[in-house]
């Protein structure tokens, strides 16, 4: 199989699995982009939950950050703390909160 691939891993992304030089990758570039595209899907599709959330049910863009990303930050979750962060800071992203 190929690594050639259309998809563009961000910087912010690629930084998670690269050695303290920042220069090379730890994790093999397949695996990588995997949890890249698994973040990503998780992002867009926390979107609606975490509008929910905070329109509906009056909690603040801040609480409802910090709540998503105590949940995927628990080892249960799948996602490593550095992961649960990118993925909530890309959700805030998405839903152009600070």
């Amino acid at each position: 199989m190929s690594d050639e691939n259309q998809i563009l891993i961000p910087e912010s992304f690629l930084d998670l699995h690269r050695d303290r030089s920042r220069t090379r990758l730890r994790t093999p570039v397949a695996q990588v982009r995997e949890r890249y595209e698994l973040c990503e899907d998780l992002s867009q599709q926390l979107v609606a939950q975490a509008q929910h959330i905070h329109f509906d049910l009056g909690v603040s863009e801040d609480e409802v950050l910090a709540r998503i990303e105590q949940g995927l930050a628990q080892p249960e979750s799948g996602f490593s703390a550095d992961e649960a962060r990118w993925v909530t800071r890309r959700l805030a992203e998405l839903l152009m909160w600070d």
